[in-house]
C-alpha cells in the first residue's frame, strides 16, 4: 500500500512562507514524477510545480520565483518552499507522484494553506 502524506499547511499572512512536505511510504523505489497541486474553493485543481526525471522542473507561470519544488529520494520525500506567498495562494495543496516500476499515480490527502491579513 503506497501512500503520501503531506505537512506543513497553515495560516500564514501575505508576503510571508510556508514549507510543505510529502513523505511517501510503502513498497516503492525511486521517484519518477513529483509534483504538487492545488485547488481552491470553486476552482479546478492546478499544477503548481513538478520534477520529472532528470530533476527537471517545472513552475506554473503565478508561483515563478517564489516557489521551490524539491525531493530527496533516499528519504522518499517532496518539499514545497513557499515565499512570498499572496492572499491568492490559499488553497488545498495536494502531494502527487509516481514511481519508477509502478505503473500508478498517488495522491496526497491534501493540506491547508491560508494567506490572510
Amino acid at each position: 500500500q503506497v501512500q503520501l502524506v503531506e505537512s506543513g499547511g497553515g495560516l500564514v499572512q501575505p508576503g510571508g512562507s510556508l514549507r510543505l512536505s510529502c513523505a511517501a511510504s510503502g513498497t516503492i523505489f525511486s521517484f519518477r514524477t513529483t509534483g504538487w497541486y492545488r485547488q481552491a474553493p470553486g476552482k479546478e485543481r492546478e499544477l503548481v510545480a513538478r520534477i520529472s526525471t532528470g530533476e527537471i522542473t517545472y513552475y506554473a507561470d503565478s508561483v515563478k520565483g517564489r516557489f521551490t519544488i524539491s525531493r530527496d529520494n533516499a528519504k522518499k520525500t517532496v518539499n514545497l518552499q513557499m515565499n512570498s506567498l499572496k492572499l491568492e495562494d490559499t488553497a488545498v495543496y495536494y502531494c502527487n507522484a509516481d514511481f519508477i516500476g509502478n505503473g500508478n499515480y498517488y495522491w496526497g490527502q491534501g493540506t491547508q494553506v491560508t494567506v490572510s491579513s
